[in-house]
Protein backbone atom coordinates (compact mmCIF):
# COMPACT_ATOMS: atom_id res chain seq x y z
CA UNK A 1 0.00 0.00 0.00
CA UNK A 2 2.83 2.23 1.04
CA UNK A 3 4.41 1.42 -1.98
CA UNK A 4 1.75 2.96 -4.41
CA UNK A 5 1.33 5.69 -2.21
CA UNK A 6 4.70 6.38 -3.12
CA UNK A 7 4.36 5.81 -6.60
CA UNK A 8 1.31 7.90 -7.14
CA UNK A 9 2.72 10.61 -5.09
CA UNK A 10 6.01 10.67 -7.28
CA UNK A 11 3.54 10.69 -10.42
CA UNK A 12 1.74 13.80 -9.20
CA UNK A 13 4.50 15.55 -8.90
CA UNK A 14 6.13 15.05 -11.91
CA UNK A 15 2.48 16.41 -13.22
CA UNK A 16 2.93 19.69 -11.45
CA UNK A 17 7.08 20.02 -12.16
CA UNK A 18 5.72 19.72 -16.13
CA UNK A 19 3.09 22.21 -15.73
CA UNK A 20 4.97 24.93 -13.76
CA UNK A 21 7.66 24.17 -16.55
CA UNK A 22 5.47 24.63 -19.91
CA UNK A 23 3.90 27.58 -17.83
CA UNK A 24 7.31 29.06 -17.47
CA UNK A 25 8.40 28.39 -20.45
CA UNK A 26 5.26 29.96 -22.22
CA UNK A 27 5.72 33.43 -20.22
CA UNK A 28 9.23 33.24 -21.24
CA UNK A 29 8.66 33.35 -24.85
CA UNK A 30 5.96 35.82 -24.51
CA UNK A 31 8.14 38.30 -22.70
CA UNK A 32 10.96 37.70 -25.18
CA UNK A 33 8.79 38.22 -28.22
CA UNK A 34 7.30 41.48 -26.39
CA UNK A 35 11.38 42.35 -26.06
CA UNK A 36 11.80 42.18 -29.53
CA UNK A 37 8.95 43.73 -30.47
CA UNK A 38 10.20 46.74 -28.23
CA UNK A 39 13.79 46.93 -29.28
CA UNK A 40 12.67 46.45 -33.20
CA UNK A 41 10.44 49.21 -32.56
CA UNK A 42 13.47 51.17 -31.59
CA UNK A 43 15.57 50.51 -33.70
CA UNK A 44 13.13 51.79 -36.87
CA UNK A 45 12.24 48.01 -37.44
CA UNK A 46 9.10 46.35 -38.45
CA UNK A 47 7.26 44.52 -35.43
CA UNK A 48 9.00 40.80 -35.12
CA UNK A 49 5.74 39.10 -34.48
CA UNK A 50 2.27 39.85 -33.14
CA UNK A 51 -0.06 37.59 -31.44
CA UNK A 52 -3.72 37.99 -31.42
CA UNK A 53 -6.27 36.43 -29.09
CA UNK A 54 -9.80 35.96 -30.61
CA UNK A 55 -12.68 35.23 -28.97
CA UNK A 56 -15.46 33.06 -30.23
CA UNK A 57 -18.35 33.35 -27.94
CA UNK A 58 -21.37 33.89 -30.13
CA UNK A 59 -23.90 36.58 -29.44
CA UNK A 60 -27.44 36.39 -30.82
CA UNK A 61 -28.00 38.76 -33.63
CA UNK A 62 -31.71 38.12 -33.96
CA UNK A 63 -33.57 38.03 -30.32
CA UNK A 64 -36.83 37.68 -29.79
CA UNK A 65 -38.32 39.50 -26.50
CA UNK A 66 -41.72 37.31 -25.82
CA UNK A 67 -43.97 37.11 -29.10
CA UNK A 68 -41.86 39.57 -30.50
CA UNK A 69 -39.91 38.06 -33.10
CA UNK A 70 -37.39 39.69 -35.83
CA UNK A 71 -37.84 38.56 -39.52
CA UNK A 72 -35.01 38.51 -41.33
CA UNK A 73 -35.16 37.84 -45.45
CA UNK A 74 -32.86 34.46 -46.49
CA UNK A 75 -30.68 36.56 -48.45
CA UNK A 76 -30.44 39.66 -46.08
CA UNK A 77 -27.40 40.23 -44.74
CA UNK A 78 -26.99 40.91 -40.65
CA UNK A 79 -23.74 41.28 -39.69
CA UNK A 80 -22.60 38.91 -36.30
CA UNK A 81 -21.85 41.38 -33.84
CA UNK A 82 -25.45 43.78 -34.91
CA UNK A 83 -28.25 42.57 -33.00
CA UNK A 84 -32.06 42.86 -34.11
CA UNK A 85 -34.33 41.97 -31.23
CA UNK A 86 -38.18 42.78 -30.99
CA UNK A 87 -40.65 43.65 -33.88
CA UNK A 88 -37.98 43.91 -36.64
CA UNK A 89 -38.48 43.20 -40.33
CA UNK A 90 -35.62 43.19 -42.61
CA UNK A 91 -36.60 42.58 -46.02
CA UNK A 92 -34.61 41.39 -49.11
CA UNK A 93 -31.34 42.27 -50.11
CA UNK A 94 -30.83 44.59 -47.22
CA UNK A 95 -27.99 44.97 -44.70
CA UNK A 96 -27.25 45.38 -41.17
CA UNK A 97 -23.83 46.18 -40.63
CA UNK A 98 -21.48 45.69 -37.92
CA UNK A 99 -22.11 46.98 -34.63
CA UNK A 100 -25.31 48.63 -34.82
CA UNK A 101 -28.64 47.92 -32.80
CA UNK A 102 -32.10 47.62 -33.94
CA UNK A 103 -34.29 47.58 -30.40
CA UNK A 104 -37.78 46.54 -31.78
CA UNK A 105 -39.48 46.35 -28.20
CA UNK A 106 -42.01 49.45 -27.58
CA UNK A 107 -42.70 49.61 -31.93
CA UNK A 108 -41.92 48.05 -34.65
CA UNK A 109 -39.38 48.39 -37.21
CA UNK A 110 -38.57 47.94 -41.09
CA UNK A 111 -36.05 47.79 -43.38
CA UNK A 112 -37.00 47.50 -47.00
CA UNK A 113 -35.71 45.88 -50.04
CA UNK A 114 -32.08 46.62 -50.74
CA UNK A 115 -31.60 49.56 -47.82
CA UNK A 116 -28.91 49.36 -45.74
CA UNK A 117 -27.74 50.31 -42.09
CA UNK A 118 -24.56 50.96 -41.48
CA UNK A 119 -21.88 50.65 -39.21
CA UNK A 120 -22.83 51.75 -35.22
CA UNK A 121 -26.40 53.13 -35.82
CA UNK A 122 -29.04 52.76 -33.17
CA UNK A 123 -32.46 52.52 -34.58
CA UNK A 124 -35.40 52.25 -32.03
CA UNK A 125 -39.19 52.97 -31.56
CA UNK A 126 -41.08 55.04 -29.00
CA UNK A 127 -44.38 53.55 -28.28
CA UNK A 128 -46.38 57.32 -29.80
CA UNK A 129 -45.47 60.06 -31.34
CA UNK A 130 -46.38 63.06 -30.39
CA UNK A 131 -47.15 64.23 -33.65
CA UNK A 132 -50.11 62.15 -33.88
CA UNK A 133 -48.06 60.02 -37.28
CA UNK A 134 -47.26 56.31 -36.45
CA UNK A 135 -44.63 55.90 -34.52
CA UNK A 136 -43.05 52.61 -35.83
CA UNK A 137 -39.03 53.54 -37.75
CA UNK A 138 -40.02 52.91 -41.10
CA UNK A 139 -37.00 53.00 -44.21
CA UNK A 140 -38.28 52.41 -47.71
CA UNK A 141 -36.55 50.59 -50.35
CA UNK A 142 -33.15 51.60 -51.85
CA UNK A 143 -32.41 53.66 -48.78
CA UNK A 144 -28.66 54.47 -47.15
CA UNK A 145 -28.40 54.93 -43.43
CA UNK A 146 -25.07 56.49 -43.13
CA UNK A 147 -22.80 55.25 -39.67
CA UNK A 148 -23.18 56.23 -36.67
CA UNK A 149 -26.81 57.55 -37.03
CA UNK A 150 -29.59 57.81 -34.49
CA UNK A 151 -33.36 57.31 -35.94
CA UNK A 152 -36.31 56.85 -33.40
CA UNK A 153 -40.13 56.70 -34.40
CA UNK A 154 -39.04 58.32 -37.99
CA UNK A 155 -39.71 57.26 -41.79
CA UNK A 156 -37.92 57.60 -44.57
CA UNK A 157 -39.64 57.18 -48.10
CA UNK A 158 -37.52 55.22 -50.95
CA UNK A 159 -34.16 56.29 -52.27
CA UNK A 160 -33.01 58.75 -49.71
CA UNK A 161 -29.77 59.18 -48.35
CA UNK A 162 -29.17 59.58 -44.82
CA UNK A 163 -25.38 60.97 -43.86
CA UNK A 164 -22.94 59.81 -41.05
CA UNK A 165 -23.89 60.76 -37.51
CA UNK A 166 -27.25 61.73 -37.86
CA UNK A 167 -29.92 62.21 -35.43
CA UNK A 168 -33.84 61.70 -36.17
CA UNK A 169 -36.31 62.34 -34.00
CA UNK A 170 -39.91 61.12 -33.33
CA UNK A 171 -42.46 61.44 -36.26
CA UNK A 172 -39.53 63.53 -38.44
CA UNK A 173 -40.00 62.81 -42.36
CA UNK A 174 -37.74 62.18 -44.89
CA UNK A 175 -39.35 62.05 -48.73
CA UNK A 176 -38.40 60.19 -51.63
CA UNK A 177 -35.43 61.31 -53.46
CA UNK A 178 -34.24 63.44 -50.38
CA UNK A 179 -30.34 63.63 -48.86
CA UNK A 180 -29.79 64.76 -45.08
CA UNK A 181 -26.30 65.46 -44.85
CA UNK A 182 -23.86 63.75 -42.52
CA UNK A 183 -23.95 65.42 -38.85
CA UNK A 184 -27.35 66.90 -39.13
CA UNK A 185 -30.00 66.77 -36.58
CA UNK A 186 -33.77 66.84 -37.94
CA UNK A 187 -36.26 67.41 -34.90
CA UNK A 188 -39.51 66.17 -33.88
CA UNK A 189 -42.23 66.72 -36.84
CA UNK A 190 -39.73 68.16 -39.34
CA UNK A 191 -40.36 67.17 -42.95
CA UNK A 192 -37.91 67.07 -45.72
CA UNK A 193 -39.43 67.54 -48.85
CA UNK A 194 -38.90 65.46 -52.32
CA UNK A 195 -35.90 66.03 -54.08
CA UNK A 196 -34.18 68.38 -51.27
CA UNK A 197 -30.95 68.32 -49.76
CA UNK A 198 -31.07 69.76 -45.92
CA UNK A 199 -27.60 70.09 -43.67
CA UNK A 200 -27.57 71.53 -40.30
CA UNK A 201 -28.00 71.02 -36.59
CA UNK A 202 -31.21 71.58 -36.67
CA UNK A 203 -31.32 70.48 -40.67
CA UNK A 204 -32.40 72.87 -42.99
CA UNK A 205 -32.80 73.24 -46.59
CA UNK A 206 -29.71 73.57 -48.57
CA UNK A 207 -30.32 73.70 -52.43
CA UNK A 208 -32.48 70.48 -54.43
CA UNK A 209 -30.55 67.75 -56.15
CA UNK A 210 -29.60 67.67 -59.38
CA UNK A 211 -30.92 64.77 -61.79
CA UNK A 212 -27.91 63.24 -61.57
CA UNK A 213 -27.35 63.15 -57.94
CA UNK A 214 -31.45 61.71 -57.96
CA UNK A 215 -30.05 58.97 -60.52
CA UNK A 216 -27.34 58.17 -58.01
CA UNK A 217 -29.15 57.20 -54.96
CA UNK A 218 -30.51 53.62 -55.89
CA UNK A 219 -27.39 53.11 -57.16
CA UNK A 220 -25.68 53.32 -53.67
CA UNK A 221 -28.16 51.25 -52.11
CA UNK A 222 -27.41 48.14 -54.87
CA UNK A 223 -23.24 48.27 -54.73
CA UNK A 224 -23.60 48.30 -50.38
CA UNK A 225 -25.58 45.17 -51.05
CA UNK A 226 -23.14 43.58 -53.90
CA UNK A 227 -20.28 44.00 -51.02
CA UNK A 228 -22.54 43.05 -48.29
CA UNK A 229 -22.82 39.52 -50.35
CA UNK A 230 -18.98 39.09 -49.90
CA UNK A 231 -18.94 39.27 -46.28
CA UNK A 232 -21.90 37.09 -45.98
CA UNK A 233 -20.29 34.80 -47.88
CA UNK A 234 -17.57 34.64 -44.94
CA UNK A 235 -19.94 33.49 -42.61
CA UNK A 236 -21.17 30.24 -44.32
CA UNK A 237 -20.99 27.06 -43.09
CA UNK A 238 -18.56 26.64 -45.71
CA UNK A 239 -16.22 29.20 -44.71
CA UNK A 240 -15.98 28.47 -40.91
CA UNK A 241 -13.53 25.65 -40.88
CA UNK A 242 -10.53 28.16 -39.78
CA UNK A 243 -12.73 27.81 -36.42
CA UNK A 244 -11.94 23.91 -36.38
CA UNK A 245 -8.18 24.45 -37.23
CA UNK A 246 -8.13 26.68 -34.34
CA UNK A 247 -9.54 24.80 -31.81
CA UNK A 248 -7.62 21.71 -33.08
CA UNK A 249 -4.52 23.68 -32.58
CA UNK A 250 -5.75 25.09 -29.20
CA UNK A 251 -6.25 21.21 -28.15
CA UNK A 252 -2.66 20.47 -29.22
CA UNK A 253 -1.27 23.69 -27.77
CA UNK A 254 0.29 24.62 -30.50
CA UNK A 255 0.32 28.60 -30.88
CA UNK A 256 -2.80 30.07 -33.50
Amino acid sequence: MAKHMRLARNAITQMLANSRSQYHHHHQWRGEAALANAQAAESGGGVVERRVKWDYRGQRKALPLGPLVPDIAVDAYVAPNAVVCGQVEVQDSSSIWYGSVLRGDLNKIFVGFCSNVQEKCVLHAAPFSPTGLPAETFIDRFVTIGAYSLLRSCHIEFESIIGQRCVLMEGSLVETHAILEAGSVLPPGRRIPSGELWAGNPARFVRMLTPDEVAEIPKIAKAVSYIAQDHASEFLPYSTAYLEVEKLKKSLSIPL
